[in-house]
């Protein structure tokens, strides 16, 4: 596998796994008992918490990317024995 594909599908789980780990340990300032900012929406995180979050998505991403590829140049499961288990409707 070419590293430019890699570097694609490094990129494609980083997006979603962002999008996973996104909402976890959100809490509004409702929730907090803290005064909302005025025009806030009700539902706006009072601490997001975005750096820790990119890092973590970064960790993980990184992971599932290497046993991707690990798994692409391997061979441990190939699609045939992945549609196998999992038929198609």
């Amino acid at each position: 596998m070419p590293w430019y594909s890699a570097l694609a599908l490094y990129l494609l789980f980083w997006v979603f796994t962002f999008f996973l780990i996104l909402p976890i340990g959100v809490r509004t300032a409702e929730e907090e008992g803290a005064e909302p900012v005025p025009g806030q929406a009700p539902s706006a995180p009072q601490q997001p918490m975005l750096w820790k979050k990119v890092g973590w998505t970064t960790a993980v991403s990184a992971v599932v990317t290497t046993l991707f590829v690990a798994n692409w140049q391997a061979e441990w499961l190939t699609r045939a024995e992945f549609l196998a288990m999992f038929p198609p409707w």
